[in-house]
């Protein structure tokens, strides 16, 4: 069974188009699966409406609490109630599309992984639509992540991962961190478990440009406090 996480906060425009498109999807692509839509405390309608979804849906289900955390609690969360082979989260924005889901099945058989995340900078096409300036700081982001976090991964950051169940398991029910950095910390701690990694070529098919250049600034030094912090945890461990 397949079980795709999507953490969800103040999503009630889309959360009704996403789950009609991930269902669409996914019974016509794999033998069993699930849908956890995991509530990072919304503020909106985004809970009633998912329990409506899974109310007609038996495939869909939903996790999650009332005081917003942060997206790396509602993962943390989703992943941990999961219950499939695979588990994989993606953003509600279904930024990926949905063929991503089977070519990471495929990846799986292929490479013999225990983990298989996304990489934008393996397809050359995945940042059109980016101005030329953020193209330029988001590939400087990217190396300076995997420089201090000590692994060569192409794109720590990526929104799309999955998971064997037991690699998952193990390594959420470790993971402390809510902000933006959780994935990397997730990341970090399968490293230095041993889980094998392997990367795909993803392409963004929906594109924000919303983000600053001030925010990416300082975005990278709350990410550099936070890679101090999970490789403090990780020697403790």
């Amino acid at each position: 069974m397949i079980s795709v996480v999507i953490p969800v906060y103040n999503e009630e425009k889309r959360i009704e188009k996403t789950a009609e498109r991930l269902i669409s999807y996914l019974s016509g692509a794999v033998d069993s699966y699930e849908i956890v839509f995991s509530n990072d405390g919304s503020l909106d309608s985004t809970y009633e409406k998912a329990k409506k979804i899974s109310m007609q849906n038996p495939c869909v289900r939903v996790v999650g609490y009332d005081t917003n955390k942060g997206k790396g609690g509602a993962v943390r969360e989703g992943i941990l109630a999961a219950e499939g082979d695979i588990i994989l989260f993606t953003d509600c924005d279904l930024a990926y599309g949905t063929d991503v889901i089977g070519k990471a099945v495929k990846c799986f058989e292929e490479s013999g992984a225990d983990i298989v995340t996304g990489s934008r900078n393996l397809d050359s096409e995945s940042y059109e639509g980016y101005t030329f300036t953020r193209k330029v700081m988001s590939k400087v982001y990217f190396k300076i992540i995997a420089f201090a976090a000590g692994f060569k991964l192409t794109d720590s950051q990526c929104g799309f991962k999955c998971f064997k169940k037991h690699a998952a398991h193990d390594i959420f029910s470790e993971c402390t961190i809510n902000s933006f950095a959780f994935d990397l910390e997730a990341l970090m701690k399968a490293q230095t478990k041993g889980y094998k990694i392997a990367e795909m070529p993803v392409k963004i098919l929906y594109n924000d440009n919303s983000e600053s250049k001030v925010r990416m600034i300082r975005d990278t030094f709350k990410m550099l406090g936070d890679i101090r912090e999970i490789r403090r945890q990780n020697k403790k461990a």
